[in-house]
């Protein structure tokens, strides 16, 4: 598919897409605007500017097998199934987790594979992954997540201090050479485990 045909496809799901069906209770009124809200657990649902900024710099296809460390709401992994072609989703709050399959399945999508558990360490088991999307904020870059990815692969993951992140695009070369880019600033919660912020 062409590059314009992609954004043209990507824009017209971002605008179709009902995000109050991700949101619950009182933050559900404010579905429509442009911002971060909470889902509870200390978890919130990203900006939907951003979730279609970071869902076009991963450039996905349906040839695509995509992680996606923090499911939270939902919302992005819909993104990800939409447009990749597997999905493995990984959430450690358990509540989310079901909230997010119910949404999920109801909506249609048979292409995404769940689980509950440390999403710092990734999910070996069905390594390597085409594409890598990290919802939350690491201290470091994760070596682990990039160990699977594969070549041609590209990542996004928040790296940086508690409130304000820079959003790095790691890319793998054919030959498995990595290499760095800084997309710009972006505020995400905690990547918990080995990767989080160190105080």
């Amino acid at each position: 598919m062409k590059p314009e045909e992609q954004k043209k496809n990507l824009d017209e799901f971002f605008y179709h897409l009902d995000r109050s069906v991700f949101i619950e209770g009182e933050n559900k009124r404010y579905a429509g605007y442009d911002e971060a809200l909470s889902i509870g657990y200390e978890q919130t649902i990203s900006m939907p500017s951003l979730v279609h900024y970071m869902t076009s710099k991963l450039q996905l296809d349906k040839r695509h097998r995509v992680l996606e460390i923090g499911t939270g709401s939902g919302y992005q992994t819909a993104f990800l199934a939409e447009f990749g072609g597997k999905v493995f989703t990984v959430e450690r709050i358990k509540e989310l987790s079901w909230k997010a399959v119910e949404r999920l399945m109801n909506m249609g999508y048979k292409n995404i594979q769940f689980k509950i558990g440390d999403g710092s360490e990734g999910w070996p088991e069905f390594a390597p992954y085409d594409r890598i999307m990290v919802t939350a904020a690491a201290g470091s870059i994760p070596e682990i997540l990039v160990d699977q990815l594969a070549n041609d692969g590209r990542m996004l993951v928040p790296i940086g201090p508690k409130g304000l992140q820079d959003l790095i695009l790691i890319t793998k070369d054919s030959k498995g050479r990595v290499e760095e880019k800084n997309l710009g600033d972006v505020t995400f919660v905690e990547l918990k485990g080995e990767y989080g912020w160190k105080s």
